[in-house]
């Protein structure tokens, strides 16, 4: 059987927090002695270069994401999102193994690395988690276009933005502010709760709308049904710079009459829950945590 065939698991980790790749090459020991093929597939290896340990075969999780039947991600919930979107539309189970601060994505400590051959033998369910379709819109066409697990922000740099949001074209806030998060119920515990958002249970398929520091009373959060459409129009920016960001990824720049649209994706990404702790303890345990 060629090596194409072969590869079943995806070992995706950021280099600049499993330094030298030590829990990687642990991760790669356990499961190779268990019948288990690899790859190694570096998160952020475009800027990398001076940080990848020499002598390990490195290849793109895009080239092997089709074939993987298993992704492990070493590193903080940016990892878990960045293999989450590049491996979009493939329906292999992501576990993460957390070197960040928060981790609420992570099922795994680097003490629990062991606990991958629950995930060989089977012992596991898979917490299916809604994705946005986000695209932006510019004189009529589509100019860019991607897909959340987290959230896409929309964002004023030092300055306030004049924003209108609508949901199925009926206007739930127009106002002047920071901008606006919108989230998957995955995000609600990220950059939509830092802003004043709920907390929702992950594995809801609802649409979050939070606003971020606007000036008006009545700009609250919104929990949408997942049917709805959302569309965020950015007025006269007169001047003022402004940004689309999607899962903290890219900045985007953007331009007065510039229209966001999301809506719920028929996409998902699937994560290992081996049942250590439920989303409560979870929540509590990370949010209690000052740094």
């Amino acid at each position: 059987m060629s090596n194409e065939h072969q590869i079943l698991a995806a070992l995706c980790p950021n280099p600049f927090r499993d330094v030298g790749l030590e829990q990687t090459r642990r991760a790669q020991q356990l499961l190779q002695a268990h019948g288990v093929e690899t790859a190694v597939c570096p998160i952020y290896d475009e800027d990398a270069s001076g940080v990848l340990p020499e002598g390990l075969r490195y290849e793109t999780l895009q080239s092997v994401a089709a074939r993987a039947r298993l992704l492990v991600c070493f590193g903080g919930d940016g990892t878990i999102l960045h293999a989450a979107r590049a491996a979009v539309g493939n329906a292999a189970p992501i576990i993460g193994v957390n070197m960040g601060t928060k981790g609420f994505l992570a099922e795994l400590d680097p003490s629990e690395l062991h606990r991958l051959t629950d995930v060989l033998e089977g012992r596991y369910t898979v917490s299916s988690r809604a994705m946005l379709d986000v695209s932006l819109t510019r004189g009529g066409k589509t100019v860019y276009a991607d897909c959340a697990l987290n959230d896409a922000v929309v964002r004023g740099l030092e300055r306030c933005i004049r924003l209108t949001v609508r949901s199925d074209g009926q206007t739930v806030s127009c106002y002047t502010g920071d901008g606006v998060v919108i989230a998957t119920a995955t995000g609600s515990t990220a950059y939509s709760l830092s802003a004043g958002g709920p907390i929702v249970e992950p594995e809801a398929n609802n649409i979050l709308l939070t606003p971020i520091c606007a000036h008006i009373l009545g700009a609250q959060s919104y929990v949408l049904q997942p049917e709805r459409v959302v569309t965020v129009r950015l007025e006269a920016l007169a001047g003022r710079p402004a940004f689309l960001s999607v899962d903290g990824g890219e900045s985007i720049m953007l331009s007065s009459g510039d229209v966001i649209t999301a809506r719920i994706s028929q996409n998902r990404t699937h994560l290992v829950s081996l049942g250590l702790k439920s989303f409560y303890e979870i929540a509590y345990e990370k949010l209690s945590r000052q740094c």
